[in-house]
């Protein structure tokens, strides 16, 4: 079916942010407000001497991080010249007067990022956020707030029904909004019913919006901008970086943000398109980003016999991490990649070589550093800290559904192949690609996550002793029966009995049992008091304690015990991963 559309050429660059620009508000007719990491808001305006472009003709300071969501307040008694209410990750809400470049008011009361503004038919400033809550504003004060989701809120929205309503969407539901969390578009009826789905990018879509003669605009971390009509996409527009937002002017043009920090703006009309000169230069941008885009040695593993082998014991340490393949390249000027949304470092291209597609390992290696909770990067003399290559293997085994027991063999092979040798984690921790602000410090071995388990075994004379036993005794007197393998001078016994222990940790923590930490915790105590338990025994031991001071049930009965002197006593020796967990154990004991 052949559709009646004429393509978008560029009119004009924008150029002015310096850090990514992440939201656009169109004001009027002849106005446009961008944010960006840069922490600033911009305002554009017509140029005078060539009305082809805008020119930036106000720049709004005042957040002290990056800023996002922008909503348009039009010409009235209060903003003459029209106003403008920005949102952002320093969770302030800002509301500006355009006549004098001055903040009229700050809007302090969430908790966490600002991700949505929206205005209400009283003048109402209703603002969304990471901490779960909307907000409703008047002249400065905080009028009520609302728990909305027991999720991030991502957006917020008045629906054009002359009610007042207003629409919220988190990251789980996608009715909200026209799109999914992923690569595709879906328009939704009222009721609910799909009425469309609308497939093209190849990345997640950040930004979506729609025009009255019927098309529709999508951004994507893909470095697309996308028109669409009738459902079909009816172009394709390329930037040299990913395309945070998109937004319709009311004659039809598009504006777009790139994380290059240009702002652009698309137009159909041939009396606006930009200079051959200026379009030959933007192809020859297009061309340098692709021609620089890194491809440097990565991890492929296409020799691999499949899933199953993997759980083969010790077949992962020849095998799975013995040749680095592809680490792929994002759509950022920088070089650094995107995976799910967030921005690394390093993302590697893993082919198990079990049929499906191929997976992502990201990591995130640069340094960063808090001030007065804001973050910056790349600077000296500053307290700084990576991703914690045990979070990164833990949650990727767990996402992949991959055994537990090759999470040292990823640790080692980020380690190794990111250029790290010896890494400290404190509790200023932040995480470097959101922003997001950590509520507990990252650890290195703490909390234990799934049980340790037997790769091979006499399961079935096990199966039958444990039965026996459990016949036998209470279920509150099985510790006591195994407590005295912590006296005993046999040192399978224990290994066996410390990784009885962590696993009980495991499981109790999971059960939220307070009486059945304590006991574990008594036990575990009682295995790194020890001076005949060796490394491993202790070490399993140490990683429970540290577990249940991490859950809080029994973290206070720890310190009565005098856990912080384990911790020091621990911090001293010489294995490696015992005086690592010694200091998460430390660094817990420190936790308010």
């Amino acid at each position: 079916m052949e559709i009646d559309f004429n393509e978008y050429q560029l009119r004009c660059e924008l150029h002015g942010h310096e850090d990514d620009v992440r939201g656009i508000c169109v004001c009027g007719n002849d106005g446009i407000a961008t944010s960006s990491r840069d922490r600033t808001v911009r305002f554009w305006s017509l140029d005078s001497s060539d009305k082809r472009k805008f020119a930036c003709s106000k720049i709004l300071l005042g957040h002290s991080s990056f800023v996002g969501p922008l909503v348009w307040i039009s010409p009235n008694q209060e903003f003459p010249q029209g106003g403008i209410v920005s949102g952002g990750m320093d969770t302030l809400v800002l509301v500006w007067d355009l006549k004098t470049v001055e903040k009229v008011h700050t809007l302090q009361g969430h908790k966490l990022q600002v991700t949505g503004i929206a205005l209400d038919d009283n003048g109402d400033i209703i603002s969304s956020s990471v901490d779960c809550t909307l907000r409703r504003w008047r002249n400065g004060q905080s009028l009520e707030t609302w728990e909305a989701h027991k999720a991030p809120i991502q957006a917020v929205i008045k629906l054009p029904s002359g009610d007042g309503e207003i629409v919220t969407g988190n990251a789980h539901i996608s009715y909200l909004t026209c799109f999914r969390y992923y690569s595709s578009l879906r328009l939704w009826a009222v009721s609910g019913e799909v009425l469309m789905e609308m497939v093209g990018h190849t990345a997640i879509v950040y930004s979506v919006d729609s025009h009255s003669s019927g098309l529709i605009v999508s951004g994507s971390e893909d470095r697309f901008a996308k028109i669409w009509k009738d459902g079909v996409c009816v172009q394709s527009i390329e930037h040299p970086g990913c395309v945070w937002d998109a937004k319709f002017l009311e004659n039809g043009d598009i504006v777009t943000a790139c994380s290059d920090g240009t702002v652009r703006i698309w137009t159909t009309h041939q009396d606006t398109v930009a200079d051959q000169l200026e379009l030959d230069l933007y192809t020859s941008q297009l061309s340098q980003y692709k021609a620089s885009r890194k491809r440097v040695g990565g991890l492929k593993l296409e020799e691999l016999p499949g899933l199953d082998s993997l759980k083969i014991p010790g077949l992962l340490s020849m095998v799975l991490f013995s040749k680095i393949g592809e680490v792929v390249d994002g759509p950022e000027e920088s070089s650094r990649p995107f995976h799910d949304g967030a921005q690394y470092d390093y993302v590697f291209d893993v082919d198990i070589g079990d049929g499906m597609p191929i997976r992502k390992l990201p990591y995130n290696r640069s340094e960063f550093m808090v001030v007065n909770d804001n973050l910056l990067t790349n600077k000296a003399n500053c307290k700084m800290s990576p991703d914690n290559p045990y979070d990164v293997a833990d949650k990727w085994l767990l996402k992949e559904s991959l055994p537990l027991s090759f999470r040292e063999q990823i640790v080692q092979f980020i380690l190794q192949n990111t250029g790290q040798k010896d890494i400290t984690f404190d509790a200023s921790f932040r995480d470097p690609y959101t922003g997001y602000i950590s509520a507990k410090p990252t650890f290195k071995h703490i909390p234990k996550k799934g049980m340790l388990v037997f790769e091979a075994a006499q399961f079935d004379g096990i199966l039958k002793k444990i039965n026996e036993f459990n016949n036998a005794l209470l279920s509150d007197q099985i510790l006591d029966a195994f407590s005295s393998c912590s006296s005993s001078s046999n040192k399978n016994l224990h290994l066996s009995y410390s990784t009885l222990i962590l696993n009980y940790t495991v499981l109790l923590i999971e059960l939220k049992d307070q009486e059945g930490q304590s006991q574990v915790l008594s036990a575990a105590l009682e295995i790194v008091e020890n001076e005949n338990v060796e490394g491993d025994s202790k070490f399993r031991a140490l990683v429970g304690i540290g577990s249940l001071m991490l859950e809080g049930l029994v973290k206070k009965i720890a310190l009565d015990f005098d856990v912080l002197n384990f911790a020091k006593s621990a911090k001293g020796s010489k294995e490696a991963k015992i005086a690592e967990v010694g200091s998460d154990i430390e660094l817990l004991t420190k936790q308010s």
